[in-house]
């Protein structure tokens, strides 16, 4: 090791198990002729006091080899192994273990999947992204448990700053998806990421566009993910990768007055809107839901003398951009499904605030709203945002009040995952009609009637409707 990554700093105070473990791990090492060091996040989390269920080693010899044996010897499952690139891993209870034998990687313009080279652990730590992810834990006999830290990785912990450990426009030029985990350290740790560093992000942005889409989805799941997402979402945008991203997101940037009326930055107020989720639910789909609920209003954007700024049919218009945006992303259909319909319904409860709420409202509330009813209600009482506390409590309030009717309705008319009682085969038989256009259109009539409270969400009451009605529907 060169003189540099000598740089020891203080020896870490390990947990019983884990010093055990560790200890194992460097004795399988010494009998194969190897050095390991664990690295990365396992030395950052344990120095941060945060747990941690991944450990990452470098070994200096054949980091496959070496988890072969450690393996069998813990009696892991799910092994999987590289060769490629020098890495294996396996699971034990409650932790994944990861080896990489020691490496350093060079770049091409065109990709960001380096030719990979055995190193030193010197090398091998110069190249990782960030500095609080840049240091190692001996394992080493007369060493065990100091700190490897040989880019002030602790300095910089201490500071709660996110900075690369060489420079920062070359490590972002080389792994472009860097700059996105830059963001999403930041969101998790609640750091703050170092101007060079910033700087080199808004350089690099277009640089991203050689990562996978898949890749980058990931990364921005994961940002989400965390308990702040704002932190994370807001450097995206900072450093002009939003654009690339989610150009759609960084369009709701933006505050505007005209005569008396301000019109707020809907991109901050998404940013609040999340957060507020964030807080009281770790559900993902909710959390991308209040990501996108605001997305048409750019395009809706109208102004109103006397009434102010307006976003008449916002939701529509996101349904529609959402149908677009979410394949682009790579996400699944189930992301489009749910997502679509909070957006899509997501004003519906505002609307029923302040009139004289019907029955038949709510029925046609709980039946679109479905299983994701109580999901809707978290949003809504997220999308309030307000900085006037009376306003707030106000309505939240008149939400509790809409809520409370819902489930009183809900109750009273079993009305959750709602269909006609009469089903189809039964339409045709007493019918006597096939399989058409008839059959759907009297189902739906059923349906209509239930909703509007003309008859009881039954089957004895349902089937005398269908008697009653048929001929005239069938003969329109």
């Amino acid at each position: 090791m060169t003189k540099k990554t000598d740089s020891v700093e203080k020896t870490a105070s390990l947990p019983e198990s884990d010093e055990r473990l560790l200890k194992t791990l460097a004795n399988l090492a010494a009998a194969q002729g190897a050095r390991i060091f664990t690295v990365g996040g396992y030395v950052r989390d344990l120095l941060l006091g945060r747990t941690t269920v991944e450990i990452d080693f470098v070994v200096l010899g054949d980091g496959p080899a070496l988890a072969r044996a450690a393996r069998q010897r813990l009696n892991g499952k799910g092994f999987v192994v590289y060769p490629k690139f020098g890495t294996a891993s396996f699971l034990i209870p409650d932790r994944k273990l990861e080896f990489v034998t020691a490496r350093k990687e060079t770049y091409s313009k065109q990709s960001r999947n380096p030719v990979v080279e055995k190193s030193s652990l010197a090398e091998d730590l110069a190249r990782r992204d960030f500095t609080v992810n840049a240091m190692a834990l001996s394992l080493e006999p007369d060493s065990f448990g100091a700190i490897i830290d040989p880019f002030r990785g602790q300095k910089d912990l201490g500071k709660q700053l996110i900075r690369t450990p060489l420079d920062p426009a070359q490590t972002f030029s080389d792994d472009p998806l860097r700059m996105m985990r830059a963001a999403r350290f930041a969101g998790q740790l609640q750091f703050r990421i170092h101007e060079h560093t910033l700087s080199a992000m808004r350089e690099q942005r277009e640089r991203l566009k050689i990562v996978s889409q898949e890749r980058i989805t990931d990364e921005l799941i994961k940002i989400l993910s965390h308990d702040q997402p704002s932190i994370g979402l807001r450097i995206l945008l900072e450093a002009g990768l939003m654009s690339i991203i989610l150009p759609e997101l960084a369009d709701l940037v933006g505050v505007e007055q005209r005569d008396a009326y301000h019109h707020k930055d809907v991109f901050e107020h998404t940013l609040k809107v999340v957060d507020n989720v964030a807080r009281v639910s770790d559900n993902l789909l909710l959390r991308f839901s209040a990501l996108m609920h605001d997305i048409g209003k750019p395009r809706v954007k109208r102004f109103v003398k006397d009434q102010g700024w307006t976003f008449h049919g916002h939701e529509l218009v996101g349904v529609r951009m959402l149908r677009h945006i979410i394949p682009r992303l790579k996400l699944s259909r189930e992301y489009l499904r749910y997502t679509t319909k909070l957006t899509r319904l997501h004003m519906r409860p505002i609307q029923l605030i302040g009139e004289e709420i019907t029955d038949s409202a709510i029925r046609r509330l709980i039946v679109q709203a479905d299983q994701e009813m109580e999901d809707l209600m978290t949003l809504c009482r997220a999308d309030i945002t307000s900085g006037n506390p009376a306003r707030v409590r106000k309505h939240l309030e008149n939400f509790d009040h809409v809520h409370a009717r819902m489930k009183e309705v809900e109750e009273k008319d079993r009305m959750r995952a709602f269909q006609s009682p009469v089903r189809g085969d039964e339409i045709m038989a007493v019918c006597g009609l096939r399989p058409g256009p008839s059959v759907g259109r009297l189902k739906k009539i059923i349906e209509e009637a239930i909703l509007d409270g003309e008859i009881p969400n039954e089957h004895d009451a349902a089937l005398d409707y269908l008697l009653r009605v048929k001929d005239r529907i069938i003969n329109q």
